[in-house]
């Protein structure tokens, strides 16, 4: 009786958390009837970027298609990424799931697809061919389950090593191809009085998961990565992800003492914006960022080769993001309507880079006017990767990248060897694999 009450309790919270958020079920008969009557038509639109520019952007954009749309309503909510991704986990199974809500992509898209209350909008793609094809291609792939297209991307972004041009001139320096290499650089800004010559805010722990995602990817066999990133086959064995634990644990010791007390932007507005260290991995989501903050030239490249690695070097980790429809929608007409004008040039798109800071999804409608250099270049990355590959915390289940990320946090402080960090990622994966069959 208890444990009823509870549950009766937690959904009843949800229900006033998401009221701005959440809409009912109808048909789409009742609304083309409103839009005949000239009722309102309300959707309730769920994201996760409540701070500015994004949030400010956001209902710029929302009070002009209300203005252009004077019959709909668009109620926005958003709460930051962790409590987001809480909160639609718990909502998306339920009637209060969102008419549009923002989505990852990879395992987070499947677990909102697997909820049962996702719309299939591949007939959407199909049936206007002149807006499916402003859309890149690399953004369509990591929403297309099953061979549907189960989301709207609106955003690309992607990681790289950013680095200070001057002082690569300065002191001879060519970008590395390889993980010899890489090293071989380090140790020249080192000898170069460069104490700290790559920082990272090794405090925020999804910065150690964007590492280990693109090692792993870079060292181990593609068809052995799928199978451990399988909840019901994952096992963890392979000796290749000893030795990404024991680069990453080369790699830390450049870092300096610091990296682990400080969050990633404080490295970035400091020791990087402040030239004490020359290189930094960054997503290009930050370029906008550092717009005011760096007075250098600084350009980007990919994360070396392993040259014993078995994946693909020519992979970008990145991944975009998108909007899905609930299934459920009182309007899903007017849902995909408002879409596919928030996706586009004339809806907004072209903001999205200078006003958002994220690399739209919108194929040409990045410009020298209206963008960035580094920007377009950053563009031109994502767009010419042989594949992205997906952050780690998209890749696989919580139960795993967690314990993966704590054991190389304790790596980078000595106080647990990679063999032993590897130990407990197996132990995690065995027990996730026991519930998954």
């Amino acid at each position: 009786m208890k444990f009823k009450k509870i549950i009766a309790l937690s959904l009843a919270t949800i229900s006033v958390l998401s009221m701005a958020a959440c809409g009912g079920g109808s048909s789409d008969k009742e609304s083309k009837e409103a839009k005949k009557d000239g009722d309102t038509i309300e959707i309730n639109f769920f994201h996760r970027w409540p701070n500015d520019p994004k949030n400010s952007m956001f209902k710029e954009l929302i009070a002009k298609y209300e203005e252009e749309n004077p019959n709909v309503k668009i109620n926005m909510d958003c709460i930051l990424n962790d409590q987001y991704k809480e909160k639609i986990r718990m909502i998306v199974s339920t009637d209060e799931v969102p008419d549009i809500f923002s989505s990852w992509s990879g395992s987070f898209a499947q677990e909102m697809i697997d909820s049962g209350n996702v719309m299939d909008l591949t007939s959407v793609f199909e049936e206007d061919a002149a807006w499916a094809d402003t859309i890149a291609d690399v953004s369509k792939g990591p929403f297309t389950f099953d061979g549907k297209m189960m989301a709207i991307p609106w955003s690309q972004d992607g990681k790289a090593f950013f680095y200070n041009k001057r002082i690569f001139e300065e002191n001879n320096i060519e970008i590395p191809k390889t993980w010899g290499e890489f090293i071989d650089v380090l140790d020249k800004l080192k000898a170069a009085g460069y104490e700290t010559p790559i920082v990272e805010g090794l405090k925020d722990n999804w910065t150690i998961l964007h590492y280990l995602g693109t090692m792993n990817q870079r060292m181990v066999d593609p068809e052995v990565l799928a199978k451990d990133y399988d909840p019901a086959t994952g096992e963890f064995t392979d000796p290749a992800y000893i030795e990404v634990l024991n680069k990453w644990k080369q790699l830390t010791e450049y870092m300096g003492e610091t990296c682990t007390a400080i969050d990633h932007e404080a490295a970035r507005n400091t020791y990087f914006a402040a030239e004490e260290s020359p290189i930094m991995y960054l997503q290009f989501a930050e370029i906008s960022m550092m717009k005011d903050a760096i007075n250098f030239d600084y350009g980007f490249f990919n994360f070396p080769a392993f040259e014993e690695g078995k994946g693909d070097p020519n992979a970008l980790t990145g991944a975009p993001e998108g909007f899905m429809v609930s299934n459920k929608a009182e309007h899903p007409e007017e849902c995909i309507k408002f879409l596919k004008w928030l996706v586009s040039p004339e809806g907004g798109a072209i903001q999205l880079s200078t006003v958002g800071g994220d690399l739209t999804s919108v194929n040409g409608a990045l410009t020298e006017e209206n963008a960035l250099p580094a920007q377009i270049e950053a563009l031109e990355t994502i767009n010419t990767a042989s594949q992205m590959a997906p952050w780690f915390d998209n890749a696989c289940d919580a139960s795993i990248y967690t314990v993966f990320g704590q054991g190389a946090s304790a790596i980078a402080t000595n106080d647990m060897t990679p063999e032993e960090a590897m130990k407990d990622v197996q132990a995690a994966a065995a027990e996730l694999k026991g519930k998954s069959n």
